[in-house]
Order: C-alpha cells, then sequence, then structure tokens
C-alpha cells in the first residue's frame, strides 16, 4: 500500500515503491524507442509570459523567485516559473532547435511538472509525466494519429495495470455536426460537453440552452452524439442515422475511422469510438484522446491528448502536431494503492557477499567487483557477525543469494530462498535471468 505524503501532493516513494515506478518509466521508454521516438529534456523553469501565453490559470503556477526578493514577479512576464506541462516547454524548445531538427520530430519526454491544484486521488502538486509526439513543419501526415493510438496502446498493454480503454473522437467530426445543427459557438459547445461525466446530461442540456441559446432539439441531438461509443467502425451509421450533414463532419468521420480500423486489427478491444470526449482545450484541432483503467474511471484519465495544427508558430512557419501525456505518477500510486504490481526485493543487490573474518574484507571486495564486472549487483557486509545474521540481513532486503568464501580460497554461494548451496566461481558464476535485476511483476488476480 502506498503511503501517505508527509507534504500533501508531494510523493516521497519506498525504495520497492520507487522500483515500481522506474519500471513503469523503463518500459515506456522501451516502447517508445522501439518505435522511433527519440528522448529530450527541457529546463524545469519557462518565462511567465511563456507558460500563460495560452491563458492558463495563473493560480496553478508556481513561481520561482530568490526569498529575498523584495516585489512580486506576478506581473513580470520576463520572471521565472515552473512547468506544469511539458507541451509548453516542447513548443519552445521546437522553435528554438528547428534548423538542428529532423521533421516529421519524433520525440518522447519523461520529466517532473508542478502544478498548484488541490491534491487528491491522482492528483498531485508534484508528479511525472510521460509524453510522446510527432511534428511536422508545415504540415504532418494524418497517418500519425493512428500510429500515436497505437503506440499508447501497446505501451499500457505492456505495463501491470489491468485492463484500459484508449477513447478516441475527433474534434472536425464534433464541430461538423454542431455546425450542421446549427450552432456556430462549436467551442462552447465542446466545453459544455466535456462537463458530461462530471454533471451529467440534464445539466449539460441546460447549460446549451441558456449559454449558448440551443433549442431543446439542438440540445438533444448533441447529446446523442455524444452518446455514441463503439468498437469498430459502426460509429459512422450511427452518427449519419441522426440525420446531420456537414463537410467537417464527413471529414472527420473519415479520420476517426482511419483510427478505429487499425486498432480493431493491431490492439483490439483496447480502442474505442467514444464520441463524448471532447478535450475541452482549445488547440485540439482533430484526434482527441483520453484513456481510462476499467473498473477505475473515476480515477480520470490516465493518459490524453491529440491534433494541434498549431504546437508553435515563428510567424513564418507553423509546426503542427499529434501527442499525448501519461500521468505516470497518477497511474503508479493506482498500481500502488492496488498492489497491481510488486517489485521481488527492496534493493538492487541480487549478492550479499558475507564475512568470514574481520580481516577477509578486502577478499570479500574482490569477489564482489568480479560479481559487478559481470553485470550482478552485489554488496559486501560490513561487520563479520555470526553468518546466521548475515544470511538475516540478506533475508531482511530480499536479497536472494548469500556468497561464502573458505579459508583454502573455494567458494560457495546460497539460495536462501531455496535453502541450495553450491560451489561457485566470481569469474564465472551467474544468476538466473529473473534474479538479474529487481524483476517487477504483476500481482495475480
Amino acid at each position: 500500500m502506498a503511503r501517505k505524503a508527509s507534504l500533501s501532493g508531494f510523493p516521497e516513494w519506498l525504495p520497492q515503491e520507487r522500483a515500481v515506478e522506474q519500471h513503469v518509466m523503463d518500459t515506456l521508454r522501451r516502447i517508445f524507442e522501439l518505435h522511433g521516438f527519440a528522448n529530450i529534456e527541457t529546463r524545469a523553469v519557462e518565462t511567465v509570459g511563456q507558460l500563460l501565453r495560452k491563458g492558463e490559470i495563473d493560480k496553478e503556477v508556481y513561481g520561482l523567485s530568490r526569498l529575498a526578493a523584495e516585489e512580486s514577479a506576478k506581473n513580470d512576464p520576463n520572471a521565472l516559473a515552473l512547468h506544469f506541462d511539458l507541451t509548453v516547454p516542447f513548443a519552445r524548445y521546437v522553435v528554438e532547435n528547428a534548423g538542428h531538427l529532423p521533421f516529421p520530430f519524433r520525440r518522447y519526454q519523461m520529466q517532473k511538472v508542478w502544478r498548484g491544484e488541490r491534491p487528491q486521488d491522482g492528483r498531485f502538486r508534484e508528479f511525472t509525466q510521460a509524453d510522446i509526439d510527432v511534428v511536422g513543419d508545415s504540415e504532418l501526415p494524418f497517418r500519425y494519429d493512428v500510429e500515436l493510438a497505437l503506440v499508447i496502446a501497446e505501451a499500457l498493454s505492456a505495463l501491470p495495470i489491468g485492463d484500459f480503454r484508449l477513447r478516441v473522437n475527433n474534434r472536425k467530426l464534433a464541430e461538423g455536426f454542431y455546425l450542421g445543427l446549427g450552432l456556430e459557438d462549436t467551442a462552447g459547445v465542446l466545453r459544455s460537453i466535456d462537463k458530461l461525466e462530471k454533471i451529467g446530461a440534464a445539466k449539460v442540456a441546460e447549460a446549451l440552452k441558456n449559454e449558448l441559446g440551443a433549442t431543446d432539439e439542438q440540445a438533444a441531438a448533441a447529446l446523442a452524439l455524444a452518446s455514441i461509443c463503439t468498437a469498430d467502425t459502426s460509429f459512422v451509421q450511427q452518427v449519419r442515422a441522426l440525420g446531420v450533414t456537414h463537410p467537417l463532419l464527413e471529414e472527420g468521420l473519415d479520420e476517426l475511422s482511419q483510427v478505429i480500423e487499425a486498432a480493431v486489427r493491431r490492439a483490439p478491444g483496447k480502442v474505442v469510438a467514444d464520441l463524448s470526449i471532447a478535450r475541452g482545450l482549445d488547440y485540439y484541432t482533430g484526434t482527441v484522446y483520453e484513456t481510462v483503467l476499467v473498473g477505475h474511471e473515476s480515477l480520470g484519465s490516465i493518459c490524453s491528448g491529440g491534433r494541434y495544427e498549431s504546437l508553435a508558430s515563428t510567424g513564418k512557419k507553423n509546426y503542427p502536431g499529434v501527442g499525448l501525456s501519461i500521468g505516470v505518477t497518477r497511474l503508479v500510486s493506482r498500481m500502488l494503492a492496488e498492489e497491481t504490481a510488486t517489485a521481488a526485493r527492496t534493493v538492487p543487490s541480487a549478492v550479499l557477499v558475507t564475512l568470514a573474518n574481520d580481516d577477509s574484507w578486502n577478499e570479500a571486495q574482490d569477489v564482489a567487483a568480479a560479481l559487478r564486472a559481470r553485470g550482478i549487483a552485489c554488496e559486501v557486509a560490513a561487520k563479520a557477525e555470526k553468518f546466521g545474521k548475515q544470511i538475516k540481513y540478506a533475508d531482511k532486503r530480499g536479497i536472494p543469494f548469500v556468497w561464502f568464501t573458505a579459508e583454502d580460497g573455494t567458494h560457495e554461494v546460497k539460495d536462501i530462498r531455496s535453502g541450495e548451496q553450491t560451489t561457485a566461481d566470481p569469474a564465472s558464476w551467474m544468476p538466473a535471468d529473473a534474479d538479474l535485476s529487481n524483476l517487477v511483476t504483476a500481482a495475480r488476480p
């Protein structure tokens, strides 16, 4: 069970918990790199003007200043603040390094971010995100929207998190439908639909009518669209059965169909067309994604993102892209709370090299050096206590093997789990692959 942080919203993991977090990040890194995404890291701070350029809420941004500073930096656009996501820093990074990047640029990024919101289940003030994006120079083929859904489905399937659903929609589909209904404020309708799971259909309909001037029929049609959810392309017929037409709607239907067709073939059961997904942020222009853990939907989305036609712009050039962000800390906190994954031991060490007497420490270090040279993590006992105490020390830390060296220079290694003890040579002995590293495994159902 994950412990509560002593400072609310700033989690600190025990070593075995940290091993689970590292396993998640190592798995994501492996999958992302297998698909050709290059790793970058951006600085932790940006200027306040850069962070707030798209209207983000400044009360969630942590400012950075010296304790001795006399004046507030709130109104200074050049003051520094900690980044609250990885997208804004990435936009700046692309613009500043465009001349050195190969486009389309495929990047993944895993870093801590900071956000001053009220801590609660799955929400933190300091947390780790893992982002992947593909960004183009002036244009970006739609095929990348399809590819990213498949990459994320593969990455999440490799983690011990249980079942999940990657829910996909398309803003063109939704906006075209609203325009076909006669609702011109499509951004406003999307923001209302985005609240559907939080406030329910009745209150969304009320907001559409009172705030956006929708008729009863228009509000009902918008909610009917949002109710469509399929694991195949049958959503197309269901949308057309609502009797609304618009060129933008047809474009969105075609794009979403491409994503779902590929998912049915390569990630069956993991990706669904869910037309309630709106993603209220205005900069999304096409495909939008949200991901939930089946049975833990109240946790919210563990991975979300979408297509944007302008990640950044220099005035002369535009950089469209598509990307998703995985909430690593949110995901790990639930894995620890539900004990869906556990580390084999609390330390990396696979072997404890014992001391027969205090004069044998240097010889024990020679053994350890020979083991480490072949990638076997080990530690040397600090005191020549009775072997029973040294074995108990290893057992407490989860170290599976204990090494003994006799006075005549021969060696034996004991698997303290089975009690089996055999002769061994520090220049050639190897543990089983499962014991070589601190293995993280999924809990049995």
